[in-house]
């Protein structure tokens, strides 16, 4: 068994930022990586607008920045996966992938959200070729270039608008006959020139040799009239949702409808003490890896402040 006085859960920005703050604090926090270490950015190549890479940065030696800093102010950091948490009393107590138990006085949850896919091959085939989950991380690349959006929700309307501003051409790839976004959304694609909405319309694949040349597209599947053709476009951008990794908590931390971790006010405080959340679990809106940073450096100061008050 492990005891710590704080346990930092995820590892994208949210959780080294906190690694690095906490570390600082002389806490000696422990991290636990999780399944995909440096979080969803490491899905994405260059980094461009996060503040003190004025050429940019690989998304991957971004986060590994951040890992080596955490560890540099003394936190530990395991490659392990949470497997069961019990956050029914203090200490809290989380179990691991190879069976140890961790007890720790105060826990920031920073598990992130993943993005939701259609579930086709070519998705992970062309991942950071053309394939993207983040119009605004990944928009810039597509300047002056055709990209499509896949869904029909106020988030791919937002994210069809957004790359509107830069490309030359936006296809908005609709399944059903209608979108679901609400009134204003959808008339502000509507009267975009640059946005082309194509309903009753379904992704089969994506072609391209180097990365995505064009999507395999069916409309009116298994109806009168069907018909299969191929888009060329340079870049494929899933607005389908988010999912938020917070099911292994949610007997005891409140939940908006969608699973988002819901916290006080502006902080990262959950509804029980010790507890906070930081990133994309608790931010259905923004998901930028600055935001997500700073979220972790407000929880382990946070965290810093419910030690000192209870010790």
């Amino acid at each position: 068994m492990l005891q710590t006085k704080l346990l930092i859960i995820g590892s994208g920005p949210a959780g080294y930022t906190a690694g690095i703050y906490a570390g600082r604090a002389g806490i000696a926090p422990l991290l636990i990586e999780g399944i995909q270490p440096g979080g969803q950015l490491t899905t994405t190549t260059e980094v461009e607008n996060f503040p003190g890479f004025p050429e940019g940065i690989d998304a991957n030696e971004l986060m590994d920045n951040m890992r080596q800093q955490a560890e540099r102010f003394g936190t530990k950091i395991l490659n392990n996966i949470v497997t069961k948490a019990d956050l029914s009393v203090q200490p809290y107590r989380i179990w691991l992938d190879d069976g140890e138990e961790i007890h720790a006085k105060t826990v920031i949850i920073a598990t992130g959200a993943s993005a939701k896919y259609l579930g086709l091959q070519d998705e992970q085939k062309y991942m950071g070729q053309g394939v993207s989950a983040c119009a605004t991380c990944d928009g810039f690349f597509y300047r002056k270039k055709v990209v499509a959006v896949v869904g029909g929700g106020d988030t791919a309307c937002e994210e069809a608008s957004y790359l509107a501003g830069l490309a030359s051409k936006v296809y908005l790839i609709v399944r059903k006959p209608f979108l679901r976004a609400s009134q204003i959304m959808q008339e502000r694609v509507m009267n975009n020139e640059k946005i082309e909405i194509l309903f009753e319309t379904n992704t089969l694949g994506l072609y391209g040799e180097d990365g995505v040349e064009g999507a395999h597209l069916i409309y009116k599947k298994g109806e009168a009239g069907e018909r299969k053709y191929d888009l060329p476009i340079d870049g494929f951008f899933l607005a389908i949702g988010h999912h938020p990794n917070s099911e292994l908590f949610s007997s005891w931390i409140q939940t908006d409808e969608q699973g988002y971790i819901i916290t006080e006010g502006e902080t990262p405080r959950t509804n029980l003490p010790g507890v906070y959340a930081a990133g994309d679990v608790a931010d259905p809106h923004y998901r930028q890896a600055i935001i997500a940073a700073a979220s972790g450096a407000k929880a382990a100061m946070e965290s810093e402040k419910y030690l000192k008050d209870n010790e």
